[in-house]
């Protein structure tokens, strides 16, 4: 277990990149299939892809991990199921989650990637950059929610995208039983299996809860002040937890329909401003108090901070698997710009963008 305390400067930043930069291992070579795309929607618009990514290092199964040396089935219970949004703006982001994920599983060719998609021009790149790596391509439809989602205090949380979460249900296969949803600005340092084997009891989501977080800030005074909405968390004990690591019991979700529930506080927003910030609210009023509490570990989230020069986040206390750099800020435009946090350094290793270093 790694204790990684508050620290500053480059220096310490340096020292907790060899903390926590994985080691390669060299494991028995097998064989992995790659599944095959859907078939996206034709008539979605198309354009050249920007990127050039290099090709990653294979990863293979541990001795003591179920074969992978024959095809197997999307629907093998063995598998982890991962699923994260591909889009350009986000896209360096989402390649280095993978490769970390990749560099820290104990069973790489027993992971699921379920990649979420407006474009229709990237399944090529992933293929390339990952050439065995198991996945699938699903198009999101941007019409299916552009009519419910409001204006933000960020043109970022507007995009269509970000609201492919609330459709993993109808998206996946019905064999998927349980996916882990992962943002695209965060990397992993620890076995995924560890976050997959977490137990949701009876709850449809788990996540890492923070009720020390005042919740009214994510609402508005509207909300607070009309009983007809407020009430929702009547006889719950609300806590904040962030969206962009969930593990997602979807036999559940499917049963009792929260895609509808979670698209009508969308509706209600339309007309009535209930919140500022984009896809996050409505998951508050629909899970908050009703979520199965994930060690904080797998969500050191905030580290983007809000790009404002000298603005860089520092770690949360305690033990760290996951590092998230959610907020304005993003890791990769920072250390492009030359004016990388102490934390950046800490996503750079996973950073497969462009042919040479």
């Amino acid at each position: 277990m790694l204790w990684i305390m508050r620290f500053s400067g480059f220096f310490s930043a340096a020292l907790m990149m060899i903390v926590l930069s994985p080691s390669f291992q060299s494991f028995p070579p097998a064989e992995a299939i790659r599944s095959s795309p859907t078939t996206p929607n034709p008539t979605a618009i198309t354009s050249p892809n920007p990127f050039s990514f290099r090709k990653s290092a294979p990863f293979h199964n541990a001795e003591e991990c179920a074969s992978q040396r024959h095809q197997i089935s999307l629907c093998d219970p063995s598998l982890v199921h991962v699923a994260i949004t591909l889009d350009v703006e986000y896209l360096r982001g989402s390649i280095a989650a993978v490769h970390s994920i990749l560099q820290h599983s104990k069973c790489p060719e027993s992971i699921f990637f379920h990649f979420l998609v407006s474009e229709t021009n990237l399944e090529t790149l992933v293929s390339s950059t990952f050439p065995a790596l198991k996945f699938k391509v699903y198009y999101f439809d941007p019409e299916m929610v552009r009519g419910l989602i409001s204006t933000s205090v960020r043109q970022a949380l507007e995009q269509p995208v970000n609201y492919a979460r609330n459709y993993l249900a109808d998206l996946l296969e019905p064999c998927v039983k349980r996916v882990i949803y992962l943002d695209s600005d965060l990397v992993l340092v620890d076995d995924i299996y560890k976050l997959w084997s977490t137990s949701l009891g009876l709850r449809t989501i788990g996540a890492p809860e923070y009720c020390h977080a005042n919740l009214t800030k994510y609402f508005t005074d509207g909300f607070w002040s009309e009983s007809r909405f407020s009430k929702t968390f009547v006889g719950r004990k609300p806590c904040y937890f962030n969206t962009g690591v969930m593990v997602i019991d979807l036999v559940k979700w499917r049963r009792f329909g929260y895609t509808k529930r979670i698209e009508r506080w969308m509706e209600i927003q339309k007309s009535n401003r209930i919140y500022e910030l984009g896809s996050l609210p409505p998951f508050l009023l629909v899970f908050a108090g009703h979520v199965a509490p994930i060690e904080h570990r797998w969500n050191q989230h905030g580290l983007g901070g809000d790009n404002v020069r000298g603005s860089c986040r520092e770690l949360h206390p305690g033990p760290v698997s996951l590092l998230h750099w959610s907020g304005s800020g993003k890791p990769w435009l920072r250390l492009d710009s030359k004016r990388a946090c102490p934390l950046d350094a800490l996503w750079a290793p996973y950073d497969l963008y462009g042919h040479t270093r």
